[in-house]
């Protein structure tokens, strides 16, 4: 831990060379595509599921939905691995250029994939396919942009860091704003038509961008002057299976509250009675104040540590969201969303915005972007992908729409435990 501590207390000016700040931009750009094209398909897990899984049920129709949207989840160790090692082994530059462009052929073969009316079976299974190379490319991206931009500035992490949680932010912002006007401008039959590939489409246009200025990126300096290794899953696995430990649980609160944010729109038509373009708007305010105080979180992470932050905001999830949304069952309104969004907006940037630079700190160079990415991806492929069904799930079999806290709850704990690891047994800031 002496060789961890000492590399990232050391003050450097790199902050201050204007390759920094193409580091943030590149890495921001590619992580926000990403989580813009996750964070849509579930906002239109409605639209989705009566196009290409259809029932007669329509319960069971979203719930098919959410389980494509969580099978995709288990290509992020895979990718975690396979990317996520390609970064350690060639380099930070090499291995974002190859995660963007993986997730643009993604989110191509959604915009254009036929329905099921059209082709049959042949539509759900492409639009399986798609996830799957989305979920591969996400596990890389993670671990290997975030390592870019700490190697950047070391001595700065959270700060550094937190802008890939301000970026998932901008992607909240955008998905769901996407479906706020999409459904307040178009009607049922034009949004089912060809509305909702729109969305995609606008991905598609980011793509190109964060690809080129990824090409042309140089590589991080505390990487290119580190002793690279060749065998990184090995000598995780070998020496830092505790790391990869604490790391996994440290993510979870991270990756439940993020999930709880983009399931709201679904939570507050089906449960709630509300409609679609409320309930997108409220989710608009959760992206926004993580968008806006993510940075915040991570410059004040670099100077009083980052387990505060992260264990105060899972032990206020605890203690509030089983009040939050019994108070918001019995009074649904478009106010009262917006107040609990803007609860959960706040509590998730806390957290999330602090628990990037915990995982690098974890984490030596040499190993660093295979085991963020698998740690990091480990914890979301169980409790974010198929969060949405799950709730769903528990919703129906307890007939209780407050069942959605149990899920919230139980992360939350886990993360307590997790943090507290990180702090006694690896003494970190």
């Amino acid at each position: 831990m002496s060789s961890i501590a000492s590399r990232s207390t050391v003050a450097t000016p790199l902050e201050q060379h204007p390759q920094t700040w193409r580091a943030v931009i590149s890495s921001s750009i590619g992580n926000a595509l990403e989580w813009f094209d996750v964070l849509l398909y579930s906002a239109m897990a409605v639209t989705i599921a009566k196009l290409f899984f259809p029932t007669a049920n329509q319960t069971v129709s979203l719930l098919i939905t959410f389980a494509t949207f969580g099978v995709s989840f288990f290509m992020r160790p895979l990718g975690a691995v396979v990317i996520g090692a390609y970064s350690d082994r060639v380099g930070r530059k090499a291995a974002l250029t190859l995660s963007i462009l993986l997730m643009m052929i993604g989110t191509l073969l959604i915009a254009i994939m036929p329905t099921y009316a059209q082709i049959g079976l042949w539509a759900p299974a492409g639009i399986v396919l798609a996830r799957l190379l989305q979920g591969f490319s996400a596990g890389g991206e993670f671990g290997s942009s975030t390592a870019f931009l700490v190697e950047h500035a070391p001595h700065r992490r959270g700060f550094f860091s937190s802008w890939q949680v301000a970026s998932q932010g901008l992607s909240i912002v955008l998905a769901a704003l996407a479906g706020a006007l999409l459904s307040s401008q178009l009607s049922t039959e034009q949004l089912e038509s060809w509305g909702w590939r729109l969305p995609f489409f606008f991905g598609l246009l980011i793509g190109p961008a964060g690809y080129y200025i990824r090409k042309n990126l140089e590589e991080s300096p505390e990487f290119a002057q580190a002793d690279a290794t060749r065998t990184p899953l090995r000598d995780i696995m070998s020496s830092q299976k505790m790391q990869l430990l604490i790391g996994s649980g440290s993510v979870i609160m991270a990756t439940v509250s993020v999930y709880l944010v983009v399931y709201m729109p679904t939570y507050a038509v089906k449960q709630l009675g509300m409609t679609s373009t409320a309930s997108f708007s409220a989710t608009i305010l959760a992206g926004l104040i993580m968008l806006l105080f993510s940075p915040v979180v991570g410059q004040l992470s670099d100077k009083y540590g980052r387990t505060p932050f992260m264990l105060a905001s899972s032990i206020l999830f605890v203690v509030l969201t089983y009040p939050l949304f019994s108070w918001l069952s019995f009074n649904p309104s478009f106010v009262n969303l917006l107040l609990v969004q803007g609860v959960i907006g706040l509590l998730m940037t806390m957290y999330f915005a602090s628990m990037p630079a915990l995982l690098s700190d974890i984490f030596p160079v040499q190993t660093r972007g295979t085991g963020m990415s698998l740690s990091y991806n480990i914890a979301v492929m169980i409790f974010g992908g198929f969060a949405g069904m799950t709730i769903t799930w528990l919703i129906a079999v307890t007939d209780n729409k407050l069942a959605v806290t149990f899920y919230v709850i139980g992360g939350a704990l886990l993360s307590v435990i997790a943090t507290l690891a990180a702090r006694y047994k690896l003494r970190l800031r």
